[in-house]
């Protein structure tokens, strides 16, 4: 019943810039932090920006200065503004969150949820 729904994804060329947005919906209670992992042949999934329901960020060493996570709660989405893309930056990005779906009665259990993925290219 819930479902994290990504766009934005696509092929740039180095240097360009992409921007990719995350909207949570279904039966939700309410959602603690939001962000982005990603992926690329052959690697462990990894980290690339997190945000909390109170704005506190997180960033992979990796994107630093160049990525740009936030966050719109009223529309349950985040967004990765992602600038001076890198070949290394190609990989699968997914979106996830930890958030309290309705179905979890009076416990307010949290769960984590993932979309389904989205490429994101660069070619050099």
């Amino acid at each position: 019943q819930v479902e994290l729904v990504e766009s934005g994804g696509g092929l740039v060329q180095a240097g360009g810039s992409l921007t990719l947005s995350c909207t949570a919906s279904g039966s939700i209670f309410s959602i603690n932090h939001m962000g982005w992992y990603r992926q690329a042949p052959g690697k462990q999934r990894e980290l690339v920006a997190t945000i909390t329901s109170v704005g506190r960020i997180v960033y992979a060493d990796s994107v630093k200065g160049r990525f740009t996570i936030s966050r719109d709660n009223a529309k349950d989405t985040v967004y990765l503004q992602m600038n001076s893309l890198k070949p290394e930056d190609t990989a699968v990005y997914y979106c996830n969150s930890d958030l309290v779906p309705k179905t979890s009665g009076y416990s307010r259990a949290t769960y984590r949820y993932w979309g389904q993925g989205t490429q994101v290219t660069v070619s050099s």
